[in-house]
């Protein structure tokens, strides 16, 4: 529905009312996409979606306390919540195209809501995606996005198709959005330049799209890493109904995370946040892959194999077992 002001029986004071702040920092940075027949204003947005393919729809919510501090930094805090959307989008490779927001505040911030605009457009301009509705109210601080994207329906990623000896590659560096959240003693070798990149990992990952698109008709299954790379690993093998073999010495680490050599494969293993894609891929299709993955803006590294024994087994190149802790993140456990 297009973004909109909620009832409230007894709103807080303020200054401007919803719709002031909908039209001051909404619709004023909306990108014109020929698909979107009608967007914010009505009671629902109108959208064209192209003849022949599949509509690919994912939400996420953004608790304050939950996935950020109430103080953290608005701006990276817009990136974020359309970030970890677009990334669904892209474990499916599919191409982003539209997006709905409800925004929850506890107050009418304006300098709070230009700083999350700042983030959540600029990042939507970069993808060209178009807000088309909403809604806003107030509460406690919560981010729900859904976004929408296209993909040909036979070449959508997925995470039933990995077979036996197909191998498996993870983009970028996976951990380092957990190494930002480690305790200090874990972070006392890193520098300064280390701790900056770190906390941008976290508060502004990037949505691995071109990725995704690229493997369309290469890769056999995908997921991004939102829990941890050993547990979203995990779901592809429960879904594929195969198991694999993972080489923990292969697992590729930053200049930050190898300066915590102690932690590092646990934290590569099991942090979350990343937002790096985590797919398969059959032996014939590793060249066309690694031609297309010269030209990324990211690492692609291969780091195991798909094999018929249920369960992740992860091993050393020495040939000795690496403990797994059952670590990765669940809201509930």
């Amino acid at each position: 529905m297009p973004l909109k002001a909620s009832s409230q029986a007894a709103p807080p004071p303020r200054t401007d009312s919803e719709f002031t702040l909908i039209e001051r920092y909404f619709e004023s940075h909306i990108t014109q996409r020929r698909d979107v027949l009608l967007g914010i204003g009505d009671d629902c947005a109108l959208l064209q979606a192209p003849e022949n393919t599949s509509l690919a729809a994912t939400m996420d919510t953004l608790v304050a306390g939950v996935h950020f501090l109430a103080d953290a930094d608005p701006e990276g805090i817009g990136h974020k919540a359309l970030a970890v959307n677009l990334s669904d989008l892209a474990a499916m490779g599919a191409q982003p195209a539209w997006a709905s927001l409800a925004l929850t505040l506890p107050a009418a911030d304006e300098r709070w809501l230009a700083a999350f605009c700042r983030g959540f457009f600029a990042l939507a301009e970069d993808y060209q995606v178009a807000l088309v509705g909403g809604d806003m109210t107030h509460g406690p601080l919560c981010i729900s996005v859904q976004a929408q994207g296209f993909v040909p329906a036979t070449l959508a990623l997925r995470r039933t198709g990995a077979q036996f000896g197909d191998r498996i590659l993870v983009t970028g560096t996976p951990g380092d959005a957990g190494l930002a959240l480690a305790p200090r003693e874990t972070r006392r070798n890193l520098t300064a330049e280390h701790i900056a990149y770190l906390q941008a990992r976290l508060d502004k990952p990037l949505p691995r799209i071109q990725q995704g698109l690229d493997l369309r008709g290469l890769a056999t299954a995908a997921i991004d890493i939102s829990d941890g790379l050993a547990q979203d690993l995990g779901h592809i093998l429960e879904r594929s109904g195969v198991g694999a073999t993972l080489y923990v010495d292969r697992l590729p680490l930053s200049p930050a995370m190898a300066a915590c050599p102690e932690q590092a494969t646990a934290i590569a293993l099991t942090g979350g946040d990343d937002y790096e894609l985590c797919f398969t891929v059959p032996p014939r299709h590793l060249g066309s892959v690694q031609s297309l993955a010269a030209a990324w803006d990211c690492a692609c590294t291969e780091i195991g194999v798909i094999d018929a024994s249920p369960g992740l087994r992860c091993l050393r190149e020495d040939g000795t077992v690496y403990p797994l802790s059952p670590n990765g993140y669940d809201h509930f456990a």
